[in-house]
């Protein structure tokens, strides 16, 4: 998903000795999960364990007299539990990130969509049985890092507003959204101010865990009051209708004959993302002959920077989320810098903004 080590406005690392540690706080009720976490963070030269609550009212007494950078927030707990604390939460944490801890089970699958779409940056699977392996412990402190004070986006060496694109020529027929971390807010705030028709079908690919999806379909049918479904094999693709990359491949685009039907693509991305931005923005240039326009949102990583590239090199349109309103600015951020955004704004201005690229110039 993306090169987790800060880096400065010059591209170049910056060295641990040097950086404010990230102040992590723990918010679970299992006493073994918060004993694995304290000894996994405490053990980070950059990371500091600043508390730990077994209970949502326990964390907001502590937010009273604590500053921390991120939180991470089991959402099945006793008491208030997590999911009904998250507004105060966040509320009270001033501007922490929030990284939630997650069952597997179909109702921790919707808690969490909820939970990301109400302001949380990003979240993390617990382990069954408490079996806190190698890789585990290794996207964990990743996750951490990236969503600390010194994550990856806020360093980049980004070009300012007034060098962004002309707007492009070419009349859009399709739409295509990417996000990653903190991109599920980003998502509603986009869709719940998109017009009701837009003339064209809507692409999505988002980075979760696959078993989440079907929940994550749901809500942004919700979302943007049109119909949305994961995308299989040889669906057509219609207007106004969201198709969202199932976690299994790569979301495709094939056009025949001047109607557009759905590839899956299940070959390695080059990015170690499944599903990816880059590969769905790719097959859109070509597909569309760069008659298209890109969004992309929120996320760590570089994901998507490639795929703008030949949308732009096609001739199409790319949009992207600015910095303030992001939770990660990685992705948006690499696009911006390489001069490949027309615009750069926040998630519901985007909305007005990529409809109008259905409208030749």
């Amino acid at each position: 998903m993306g090169d987790a080590t800060p880096v400065n406005t010059a591209g170049r690392p910056v060295p641990i000795g040097t950086r404010k540690p990230v102040r992590v706080l723990v918010v679970d009720d299992s006493i073994i999960a918060r004993a694995v976490y304290n000894r996994l963070i405490s053990a980070e030269p950059d990371m500091e364990f600043s508390g730990q609550a077994s209970t949502a009212e326990e964390a907001l007494k502590l937010l009273e007299t604590v500053r921390v950078d991120v939180i991470l927030l089991d959402l099945e707990m006793p008491g208030m539990g997590g999911l009904k604390a998250l507004p105060k939460i966040i509320a009270t944490s001033h501007g922490a990130q929030i990284l939630v801890v997650s069952s597997l089970t179909e109702a921790g699958a919707e808690h969490t969509m909820t939970a990301l779409a109400q302001g949380a940056a990003d979240t993390l699977l617990k382990p069954s049985g408490g079996q806190f392996d190698r890789e585990y412990r290794t996207g964990l402190v990743e996750r951490i890092r990236v969503l600390g004070p010194f994550r990856y986006g806020h360093q980049i060496a980004r070009k300012p507003a007034a060098d962004s694109r002309s707007a492009s020529k070419k009349a859009a027929r399709m739409m295509a959204i990417g996000a990653s971390t903190g991109g599920i807010l980003a998502l509603r705030q986009f869709f719940e101010n998109m017009p009701a028709e837009t003339g064209m079908p809507i692409l999505l690919t988002q980075h979760l865990p696959e078993s989440f999806l079907p929940a994550f379909a749901e809500q942004i049918e919700r979302f943007s009051g049109r119909r949305a479904r994961l995308a299989e094999q040889g669906m057509e693709m219609r207007a106004d209708e969201v198709l969202i990359a199932p976690g299994s491949a790569h979301l495709e685009v094939e056009n025949m004959g001047g109607r557009y039907f759905v590839r899956l693509n299940r070959e390695p991305s080059g990015n170690g993302c499944m599903p990816s931005v880059d590969v769905m923005l790719s097959s859109l240039a070509q597909a569309t002959g760069g008659e298209c326009v890109a969004v992309v949102l929120s996320g760590m990583g570089r994901d998507g920077a490639k795929g703008a590239q030949m949308i732009v090199d096609a001739g199409g349109t790319v949009l992207v989320q600015d910095e303030a309103t992001c939770a990660v600015w990685g992705m948006p951020g690499s696009i911006a810098s390489a001069g490949l955004a027309t615009a750069v704004l926040p998630p519901d201005k985007l909305a007005t903004r990529a409809v109008l690229a259905r409208k030749s110039r």
